[in-house]
């Protein structure tokens, strides 16, 4: 660490300076044709792809949560970053939108440079898988408020969509289908209580078996969140309405995409629960009520369908190697979604 003031009180400007010329190189890689502007400065420019009619921008911010307490526990840190992004880039396809740029916060204290470069690597990966620039961000130290070597990450998207295009659910209605996208585990989404259970009152090891799975703990714990993009691109005209299950579950969130006068009726016995969320229910004594209201239970994002357009649907996440389940479909009724167990 450099000798001087700053540094001693917990700021290392020499340390910052060699971080910011790592992220610069990972920034670089994650350049576009609508990129404008360098590497570096004070604001990220991008351009609106050209030959949009009415293009409307759809912008999304958030974080991973303390899913990043097991990046620091076990020392794996790239994949936080790439969720971040599949997150986002989830948040905006809901509504149509293709994702342009990317930009990042990291803050924390005395953060190695390998550590922050293992997470912007990460970000990038993701930025490079669905052709969207990585435009900025900023890494800040701030002592007094995180402990050493700890950290936050959250992170802004900015997509475009045609006005005509954007989808806003208000196309649903009933007699539509509801097809379930597979998650890839909990995706970014409640960790406290995953984290409380399985490794303090349980007590497992980051490396032991999962209960009733066949993998190691933080293996099942760190699965990246899944983007949905594959799978559902090519057929976003054929779907009345999209929504990503994060914080809240199926009912929390496929209600904020309901029109008035419909219902969404789930059929709970549609698909199977990965084995991470029966760890978590069993060893924890959590109820289902609970389950449903924390966890996406291996449902990740939910498509309300036209019936004859569920096969082609479907046939698209094959494709893309997503897993999916017709689980409910869309009634007249009292605007929310009820599980007809």
């Amino acid at each position: 660490m450099t000798d001087s003031r700053y540094a001693r009180a917990g700021v290392d400007l020499a340390q910052a300076d060699d971080a910011k010329a790592r992220i610069g190189r990972l920034v670089a890689g994650t350049a576009t044709p609508l990129t404008l502007g360098a590497v570096g400065a004070f604001g990220g420019m991008v351009r609106v792809p050209a030959g949009m009619r009415e293009p409307v921008l759809v912008m999304s911010t958030d974080g991973v949560g303390t899913k990043v307490l097991l990046a620091q526990q076990s020392g794996r840190y790239d994949t936080v970053g790439e969720d971040l992004v599949n997150h986002s880039v989830n948040d905006i396809l809901v509504h149509g939108a293709t994702p342009l740029a990317f930009m990042d916060y990291i803050a924390g204290h005395r953060l190695p440079v390998e550590m922050i470069a293992a997470v912007v690597e990460g970000i990038a990966r993701g930025c490079r898988a669905h052709g969207m620039v990585l435009a900025g961000g900023e890494t800040a130290q701030m002592p007094g408020l995180y402990a050493e070597s700890t950290f936050d990450l959250a992170g802004t998207i900015i997509g475009v969509v045609e006005a005509e295009a954007a989808i806003h659910g208000e196309a649903i209605t009933p007699g539509d289908v509801l097809v379930g996208y597979a998650s890839t585990g909990l995706h970014t989404n409640g960790y406290t209580l995953a984290r409380h259970v399985l490794l303090e009152e349980m007590g497992l090891a980051l490396d032991a078996t999962l209960p009733g799975g066949d993998e190691p703990v933080i293996d099942a714990l760190l699965a990246v969140h899944r983007s949905y993009v594959g799978a559902i691109r090519p057929v976003l005209d054929r779907i009345h309405g999209l929504a990503h299950i994060t914080g809240g579950g199926i009912a929390g969130n496929l209600v904020r995409v309901l029109p008035e006068a419909a219902e969404a009726v789930i059929d709970p016995a549609s698909w199977e629960w990965p084995p991470i969320f029966g760890a978590i229910m069993t060893g924890g004594v959590v109820s289902l009520a609970e389950m449903r209201d924390v966890f996406n239970l291996g449902v990740g994002m939910i498509a309300a369908v036209p019936a004859a357009e569920v096969d082609a649907v479907r046939q698209a996440a094959a494709h893309a190697g997503v897993p999916t389940w017709v689980i409910g479909e869309i009634t007249r009724g009292t605007r929310g979604v009820r599980f007809a167990d």
